[in-house]
């Protein structure tokens, strides 16, 4: 999402506004389920795939067109059918297929690595669990001291991200997805969309990057394979030198969770790793 020429002026994160839906009660278990497909253990995976398809089965005949179409019924329509392709992947395994998706794994980490390598940082793993982006991007912040480590955890982030992008629905709505009928987000469909992000496991992407960039004023690059290797978001107006140490690092996986998108925090490495690094390059150069 490219940054527009208004300033905005950063937002101390209060609690969530007051006309918010409530969270939801009853969507643990699933939330739980949708969590696990991000799991490494292919056997996790494998039964939470088919435990959701067969929920997905039951309910099919109580959805309505309503539900269909708001934000939450869309989540959890996505993650159906990667449960669905991971059932297929698990039960009827394809030679071709699984060669060329560890083919694309190996390069996706072949990039990021030297990217990493580069920038002299270091992969710091957090949890596949659905809230890994604001996870991740909690951990930068607490290492440049713009959150305290107490509060530097996934829940904070979240809540930064729906108030934010509640506030200022007029950058997002365009982005997002829209309802079938009117061929953009309705006022409630947003509504949900930011409870959701306040409230749930659900993943963040590009419009939630972009609003924690704003919110915390600080910008975000986000590492990944491929071309561009490094995509940098700033906050709107700002004029942040390109060498400034305030910047926020994170990875961006396609393939590390098989078919599941992941994010990672990068730090800088310890003095000792820098020095075995250039020790390592002397000696194969």
């Amino acid at each position: 999402m490219a940054a527009g020429s208004k300033k905005f002026k950063q937002k101390k994160v209060h609690s969530p506004p007051q006309d918010l839906p409530p969270p939801p009660v009853d969507d643990e278990l699933m939330d739980d389920l949708f969590a696990q497909l991000d799991s490494r253990d292919q056997t996790v995976q494998a039964a939470s795939a088919v435990v959701i398809n067969e929920v997905q089965n039951r309910q099919a005949e109580q959805i309505t067109s309503r539900s269909k179409q708001d934000a939450k019924s869309r989540f959890k329509a996505r993650q159906a059918r990667k449960a669905a392709a991971l059932e297929q992947t698990f039960s009827a395994a394809d030679p071709e297929a699984e060669a060329r998706l560890k083919k694309e794994a190996e390069n996706e980490e072949r990039d990021i690595e030297k990217v990493c390598q580069e920038q002299m940082l270091q992969i710091q793993e957090v949890n596949p669990d659905g809230h890994c982006l604001y996870s991740a991007v909690a951990d930068q912040l607490a290492l440049l001291g713009i959150l305290p480590s107490p509060q530097a955890n996934y829940a904070t982030v979240r809540q930064a991200a729906s108030q934010y992008m509640f506030t200022h629905p007029d950058d997002f709505v365009p982005f997002l997805a829209p309802s079938h009928d009117t061929g953009i987000m309705t006022p409630e469909g947003f509504r949900v969309y930011c409870a959701n992000i306040r409230d749930t496991a659900e993943w963040g992407g590009e419009p939630e990057i972009q609003a924690l960039s704003r919110t915390y004023n600080v910008p975000i690059h986000v590492v990944q394979g491929g071309r561009p290797s490094v995509v940098v978001h700033n906050p709107a107006g700002s004029h942040v030198a390109s060498d400034d140490k305030r910047v926020v690092r994170i990875s961006y996986h396609r393939r590390m969770y098989g078919l599941g998108e992941h994010y990672n925090s990068l730090r800088p490495k310890s003095t000792l790793s820098q020095i075995s690094q250039k020790m390592h390059t002397m000696l194969s150069s």
